[in-house]
């Protein structure tokens, strides 16, 4: 069962003001021009940018509200699936952790917008934190429709550290993220889904892509506020953020849900979920060469000044000829 609780990002934040979004069903045109300047954006300022300065902290700010896409949940349209498609829907190993994983994001980026004392850093971030609210409202519109089960949420707990708990979300979403646009770019070509489903998601995974561009800048920003000793201990934090995730991956989650009724999800179903999105047989070099193109083509619509999340890509790239070393051999030895 999904849990409708309230939200309220201007509370949780001083001097955050929530998006007024338009009423109505936007035309085509509309969604098209919406669309284009989510993609696209470059800086006004031609001269190249100093990462930490003034002007760097100016077009990461500005990138992320220029970008604002003002879709609304209450108006997407959820389209009629015919048996299949809704059994491969609601069979995907990924809803409860990817409501959950909302929840915990629009908090823990909320708690630490909180914390900052730039207006301008502030304000993106408490942005972000909206923005994390509306993923999980179009989330339970889609569960609701589709009559998707899920284990009851947890209660959603202030963190008690929001840098880290930021941290934690933020290299998360880089992680988790990176292999999403791959998923999604199988399923898409996979043809197992109505096109209209797929077309419902995108401004979602595009949103996606923006959080971590903005994330990504933030820490080369927030690096270069810092003195010597507190560098030092932001970057063992940052370490440390690192090793959590290395394990949390690396494990199954295991737990209690509110009727004390033990259940797991795989922390890391990407490769698992592939072959729930297509019918196809896909190895894991050419998933993983999938995720390298569709991360690239979200990114390219941005300035180039703009530091991107690289940790994925290069340990992936890294991975790749091992990976093709293995399944030739395997393919040798099967052939």
């Amino acid at each position: 069962m999904l849990q409708q609780e309230a939200f309220d990002t201007e509370t949780l934040v001083p001097g955050y003001r929530e998006p007024v979004l338009p009423t109505g069903e936007p035309d085509a045109a509309t969604v098209a021009a919406s669309e284009t300047r989510t993609r696209q954006w470059s800086g006004r300022a031609r001269e190249r940018i100093k990462y930490g300065s003034d002007l760097h902290k100016q077009m990461m700010c500005e990138m992320f509200a220029e970008t604002f896409n003002p879709y609304r949940p209450s108006v997407l349209k959820w389209p009629t699936l015919d048996e299949a498609a809704l059994h491969r829907i609601t069979s995907l190993p990924i809803w409860d952790i990817a409501v959950q994983t909302e929840g915990k994001a629009r908090l823990r980026m909320a708690a630490y917008a909180r914390t900052v004392a730039d207006p301008e850093i502030r304000n993106a971030l408490a942005q972000n934190a909206w923005e994390e609210n509306r993923h999980k409202e179009v989330l339970s519109k889609m569960v609701q429709h589709y009559g998707i089960p899920l284990v009851p949420e947890p209660a959603y707990e202030y963190p008690k550290d929001p840098e880290w708990a930021y941290l934690v979300t933020g290299y998360s979403e880089c992680i988790d993220s990176f292999f999403a646009f791959g998923l999604f770019k199988v399923a898409h070509d996979s043809g197992l889904f109505p096109p209209e489903l797929i077309d419902t998601f995108e401004p979602v995974m595009q949103e996606e892509c923006r959080h971590i561009l903005l994330f990504a800048n933030w820490v080369a920003w927030h690096r270069a506020q810092l003195g010597l000793f507190r560098r030092i201990a932001f970057e063992f934090k940052v370490f440390r953020v690192w090793c959590f995730l290395g394990l949390e991956r690396m494990e199954l989650a295991k737990g209690l849900d509110a009727n004390g009724n033990e259940h797991a999800q795989d922390n890391n179903f990407t490769v698992t979920g592939a072959q729930s999105v297509t019918e196809q047989e896909l190895s894991v070099a050419a998933l993983m060469t999938c995720c390298l193109r569709e991360n690239d083509r979200r990114f390219s619509g941005y300035d180039e000044r703009l530091l991107r999340p690289t940790t994925m890509p290069f340990l992936v790239r890294c991975a790749l000829p091992v990976l093709k070393f293995f399944e030739r051999r395997k393919q040798r030895r099967t052939g």
